[in-house]
């Protein structure tokens, strides 16, 4: 997984509150088990006029925002059924960080494991940043983790809270697997002891 230390990238306004993850993703796409690929259908059905062209109205297909890192949402981000497809069309885009006064639970905890970064920010803040994100080639933040700040485009800067055990995981780029495979030396020592002592588990 790829590590999260600072980003400085523009940040796309989506003041639509409960977008949902077959909003993020249509249920059409969900055939594959990839995480490539799927950045052409983030947000297809607002993104897509009927005939396929690309819908001017949608934030993301105009020109200030079409390569945006970042993205300004209203409350309650991610809801709706459980895919983790969502948070891969996101990072496929390049979507790396989201920010939202709340996220669907299952939603916030897949964005960490595919290394993106869910903030949450009371409303005050958000209106605020919503502001800065619709300045358009100007709606630039900088996210550093590190030392848990949002610098707006101004020099202004706030706070947001994260778990620690995430953050360590987003710096240093741990999935899942990547903190098993941390453990590697201690497993394989477990292993060689078993095979030991028990034998016939392995037979």
């Amino acid at each position: 997984m790829e590590k999260f230390t600072k980003l400085t990238g523009v940040a796309a306004p989506m003041p639509i509150r409960n977008i949902d993850t077959d909003m993020i993703i249509p249920k059409q796409f969900l055939k594959t088990i990839k995480r490539e690929g799927l950045g052409v259908h983030l947000f297809d059905e607002m993104r897509y006029l009927d005939d396929g062209s690309e819908n001017p109205d949608f934030v993301l297909n105009k020109p200030a925002y079409r390569n945006a890192q970042i993205i300004v949402a209203a409350d309650n981000f991610g809801c709706g059924s459980s895919r983790e497809h969502a948070p891969w069309a996101l990072n496929d885009f390049g979507i790396r960080v989201i920010i939202s006064t709340s996220f669907a639970d299952i939603f916030y905890n897949n964005s960490f494991k595919n290394g993106m970064l869910p903030i949450r920010v009371d409303e005050e803040t958000l209106g605020k940043l919503m502001d800065d994100a619709e300045r358009g080639s100007n709606a630039t933040l900088t996210i550093d983790l590190e030392a848990q700040t949002i610098s707006g485009p101004d020099g202004g800067e706030v706070k947001f809270e994260i778990d620690p055990f995430r953050k360590h995981c987003l710096l240093e780029g741990l999935d899942d697997i990547g903190l098993t495979q941390k453990k590697a030396d201690k497993i394989d020592s477990y292993e060689t002891k078993q095979k030991a002592s028990q034998p016939w588990l392995f037979a």
